[in-house]
């Protein structure tokens, strides 16, 4: 059975290009599959790659690297490697690099989306990882099947319905080369302890369907995210300066601290690239709140207020 969410999507858009993020375990086998099939079954012509980045954390890279290679190539497929030479453990670190490589690739080799085989239990250990860690409720929901990134790249999540020990299943009942990954019980790893401890007992002693009643939530929270989106936005459009960067704040400086936070997010996002923190961003609001024609620097940018208008520099 093909994946819905992926016949969805490639459906609906025009891709020329697509770029696969694959790591050689089960949930990326089977993503190769998935899309072996889809390119064979819909009357539609896309170029596929696949790219793998090797952090260095298993002793056994390099076979699992050839595996992948060999794999590929009874498929007759593409694949480019990237090798890290930074080692680090620390996971936030790890996804960063990986992004960029992969923002990098695309955007240099022309490729209109990047498909990674991230899961539903994916999608509840990030959930969990980040509400520890501290987050937004943007944080919270990171995770999406689609999106588009600011380079106008599509970000698809395609198995984000499907959770691991299903796939697990569906790999063994389509015979698939499955890589066991080492990394998956390092407890150094962060996630692996949520993975493998935290999970299971909130499962086990609290409440057995938490993983559901998590993905449930962040669905709720992920279509009330998108409503809070929309509406900053039509403010955005409306307070804007339209020759200068700037904003007319008046407008705004007594909306909900929620809408105001993103507004201001917005602003310094849109034009410089920035995302503020919650820091910069209270910072930011007591300045506008205040009555004194003064200046302040945010990020070595210049920033004051002239009439209604805040004028950044």
């Amino acid at each position: 059975m093909l994946n819905s969410n992926i016949l969805k999507i490639i459906n609906n858009y025009n891709f020329n290009k697509i770029l696969i993020s694959i790591s050689g375990g089960q949930d990326s086998i089977y993503l190769i599959n998935q899309m072996l099939e889809i390119s064979k079954q819909i009357n539609k012509v896309f170029y596929i790659e696949y790219i793998y980045i090797d952090h260095q954390w298993k002793i056994d890279s390099k076979s699992n690297i050839l595996h992948l290679i060999n794999y590929l190539k009874t498929k007759q497929s593409k694949i480019s490697i990237y090798q890290i030479p930074n080692i680090s453990l620390e996971e936030n670190i790890a996804r960063k690099y990986r992004y960029n490589i992969l923002i990098d690739h695309a955007i240099l080799n022309n490729y209109d989306c990047i498909i990674t085989a991230h899961t539903k239990t994916d999608k509840i250990e990030t959930f969990l990882s980040n509400l520890i860690r501290g987050t937004s409720i943007n944080g919270a929901t990171s995770l999406l099947i689609h999106r588009l990134t600011l380079n106008k790249i599509h970000l698809i999540k395609p198995l984000l319905n499907i959770k691991r020990h299903n796939i697990y299943f569906l790999c063994r009942q389509l015979y698939l080369p499955i890589w066991s990954d080492i990394t998956n019980y390092n407890f150094s790893i962060n996630r692996n302890r949520i993975r493998y401890e935290l999970i299971p007992y909130l499962k086990n002693y609290i409440n057995f369907n938490t993983e559901n009643n998590i993905d449930r939530f962040l669905t709720i929270c992920e279509n009330e995210n998108e409503y809070i989106k929309q509406n900053v936005l039509k403010i955005y459009l409306q307070i804007r300066h339209n020759k200068y960067i700037a904003i007319n704040y008046k407008l705004v400086i007594y909306q909900h601290h929620a809408l105001l936070r993103r507004i201001l997010q917005l602003f310094f996002l849109h034009h410089f690239n920035l995302l503020l923190n919650h820091t910069s961003v209270n910072k930011l609001i007591d300045f506008l709140k205040q009555q004194k024609k003064i200046t302040i620097y945010l990020n070595k940018l210049k920033i004051y207020k002239n009439n209604q208008w805040l004028y950044i520099k």
